[in-house]
């Protein structure tokens, strides 16, 4: 497998997005971001009160990524380049060529092929540019929209675990979607 090595970062871009490094004038997007329970309704995460818990955010991140640990985008629109959600690629496990992306977006920006366009370029990046065989989403089973755009790109639920989390008081069931390398780019 390529060594990883997040620097520079990549950006990657689309006809409308940048997927960039997260800056410390993003701050208050992310605090917007993570604050949002609608957001973070699939995601076992408490929502953010404070600036200085996006600030400390950002600082986790960018010290992650210097270290190669994972790779985490902010997605903007190119028009102004205000971070409207992330996407990442990690959990890597280099032995298995194997990671996890992860993604979320602001709800004024949900349903318009923002997070599709944005999957396709993590996706080709994960695959042609860090060779990696496979790629998995773990997934609420009740997130339909998440699933509906999983599968679009061909990825298979694999499992299905039950109450396997718990997380604010009760146990939720959590599903695992792949896509391996050759149906990505069957693809393209």
């Amino acid at each position: 497998m390529n060594i990883i090595n997040f620097t520079p970062f990549p950006t990657l871009a689309t006809a409308r997005l940048v997927l960039r490094q997260l800056v410390p004038t993003d701050a208050e997007d992310i605090l917007r971001l993570r604050a949002d329970t609608s957001v973070s309704k699939y995601i076992a995460r408490q929502p953010y009160t404070t600036i200085e818990e996006a600030n400390a955010f950002i600082t986790k991140i960018n010290t992650g990524i210097a270290n190669n640990e994972a790779g985490y985008w902010a997605i903007a629109l190119k028009t102004d380049n205000k971070l409207i959600g992330t996407a990442c690629i990690w959990n890597i496990q280099h032995e298995n060529y194997r990671a996890e992306i992860g993604y979320e977006l602001l709800p004024d920006f949900q349903g318009k092929g923002i997070m599709q366009e944005a999957l396709a370029v993590l996706l080709n990046y994960g695959f042609n540019t860090m060779k990696l065989h496979s790629i998995e989403a773990v997934v609420y089973p009740k997130n339909t929209a998440s699933i509906k755009l999983l599968e679009k790109y061909n990825f298979v639920r694999e499992a299905y675990f039950r109450e396997n989390f718990y997380f604010n008081s009760k146990f939720s069931d959590t599903a695992i979607y792949t896509l391996l390398s050759q149906n990505f780019n069957k693809q393209q």
